[in-house]
């Protein structure tokens, strides 16, 4: 006999045994989490040429991708076996570092930013960390006139660290530049402050974007969406 859910009985989880040992499991879960994290990072600055990067970088306006980050990036381009990457958002090449390192050997990065100084050293760092200069091409200029230039279905991936106010814009264009089955990733997708929108709170144009991609991504069905809760959040997708 079936028993429906209003005739089941209440089930009480409210002890106050259950509630610390809860506590203490979250607790230490959360730990672990940054332990393991502090441990990429370190990996990452024993790594001179990345180090190096991240070094410049933090002490730019754009700051680098944190490494746990960068692990999931170069993660994601080698599980596709990616040849053919662009980026929207070059700063000072730690993003494109890791990129590279997960892309086929033969693979080109095709990285855009409209900061000249950025892409000088980032094209640096990628001859220090071993990339010749057939590996990444570096096209100077804002994504929005660059990324419309680009080859239709050209690319295994499209990753976005830009302007988040563009990112619904930048997702249409990553859209017509991905083969099927590309992938295209958003980074700080979780950087908006909590609590519900109201007089007192408003979201700003690139929260609202965010969320714009994120209902996108979760309602559309023929998307294969990911959100990965690493560094400002990693947000993924296979096309359809």
């Amino acid at each position: 006999m079936t028993v429906s859910r209003s005739e089941r009985p209440a089930t009480t989880f409210g002890s106050t045994r259950e509630a610390v040992i809860s506590a203490e499991e979250s607790l230490a879960r959360t730990a672990w989490v940054r332990t393991e994290q502090a441990r990429f990072e370190e990996s990452a600055m024993g790594d001179g040429p990345l180090a190096d990067a991240y070094d410049t970088g933090v002490r730019s306006a754009a700051p680098p991708v944190d490494a746990a980050t960068g692990a999931a990036l170069r993660f994601l381009t080698a599980a596709i076996g990616a040849r053919s990457v662009v980026e929207v958002g070059t700063g000072c090449g730690t993003s494109g570092i890791w990129l590279l390192r997960g892309m086929a050997p033969e693979g080109i990065l095709t990285t855009v930013d409209v900061n000249a100084a950025y892409q000088d050293y980032a094209r640096s760092a990628f001859a220090r960390a071993g990339f010749g200069a057939g590996r990444a091409r570096l096209i100077r200029g804002t994504a929005l006139e660059v990324l419309p230039r680009l080859t239709d279905g050209g690319y295994d991936m499209v990753s976005v660290d830009a302007d988040q106010a563009s990112y619904p814009v930048y997702l249409e264009e990553a859209l017509r530049l991905l083969r099927p089955g590309g992938v295209v990733v958003f980074n700080n997708v979780m950087t908006a402050p909590g609590g519900p929108d109201g007089p007192l709170r408003v979201p700003d144009p690139a929260e609202v974007a965010v969320r714009e991609v994120m209902q996108r991504m979760r309602e559309d069905e023929s998307f294969i969406p990911l959100l990965v809760p690493v560094g400002e959040g990693l947000l993924a997708a296979i096309r359809p």
